[in-house]
């Protein structure tokens, strides 16, 4: 159960990542759904099934994930009262994500761990407190992969970013700074609805001094946000934006992961 959005794009996306998850495992059905803007709803996908388990798309748990899917979860259950659901956790966070992460940023040239890259992991923010931090955790505790570091896994000689920034017009980074195992500094920023947006967060850290700044999304699809974050970033002196999290294979598996273990939980334990 994905989002939706008027960007065809982001549809194609979760549709090329449900085709991952098939491929990864033959022979389990899989449909995918929408809250809005594409078809089909949640209700639709699941009318005439005895039992389904529906898992979110998304990537931390906030309001999408606690309100909005359990009333279309509701939904469904109205229109086929004899229907069985487990339901599952949001793909976030997961070690598998940061895997992704480091994927995407390889594939646009920067050596996961380099540690004269500073980065800035960007989420879409939320209203929720509680999703904003994670990704602000994240940030504090990304290590590369291993296997993929290369390099001392210690910052500069002059040390890594640690502690909040001046901001803006003088005043505060509300996102955290942290030394991030063998990268020069990772920091969170959000799109939307949280502090410091992803350009203040590279302007902040050209400020500090960093070498080199490349921007991680984490973001599931592109659209809106994704086209934004690139070109804000961009103009705001990064020198790599790496593309969304998209249909990685590491991204299939955590979706499996989590039908694993919806499996094992009550029917409907967590949509009521």
């Amino acid at each position: 159960m994905a989002h939706g959005s008027r960007d065809p794009r982001a549809a194609a996306t979760v549709e090329a990542l449900l085709e991952e998850v098939r491929r990864a495992r033959p022979g389990l059905p899989v449909r995918g759904a929408y809250l809005d803007h594409s078809a089909p709803t949640l209700a639709q996908a699941l009318h005439g099934h005895a039992e389904a388990v529906v898992l979110p798309l998304l990537l931390t748990a906030a309001y999408h994930s606690r309100v909005d899917l359990p009333a279309a979860l509701n939904e469904a259950r109205a229109r086929d009262p004899l229907l069985r659901v487990h339901y599952g956790d949001t793909l976030g966070p997961h070690p598998l994500l940061v895997s992704v992460l480091e994927r995407r940023l390889a594939e646009a040239g920067v050596t996961p761990g380099d540690p004269g890259t500073a980065v800035v992991l960007v989420s879409a923010g939320s209203s929720d407190a509680r999703a904003n931090a994670v990704v602000a955790a994240l940030a504090r505790t990304w290590r590369p992969s291993p296997g993929r570091a290369s390099g001392p896994l210690s910052g500069p000689t002059s040390g890594p970013l640690s502690g909040p920034l001046s901001g803006p017009l003088g005043g505060r980074a509300t996102g955290p700074v942290s030394g991030g195992g063998g990268w020069w500094a990772v920091t969170a920023a959000y799109a939307s609805a949280a502090g410091p947006t992803p350009a203040e967060a590279v302007a902040l850290l050209r400020r500090a001094g960093a070498p080199r700044v490349a921007v991680a999304p984490y973001l599931l699809a592109p659209g809106y946000f994704a086209d934004k974050v690139r070109r804000d970033t961009l103009a705001a002196g990064a020198d790599v934006v790496a593309d969304v999290l998209g249909p990685a294979p590491e991204l299939a598996q955590v979706v499996l992961r989590r039908y694993e273990a919806a499996l094992r939980a009550p029917v409907d334990a967590a949509a009521s």
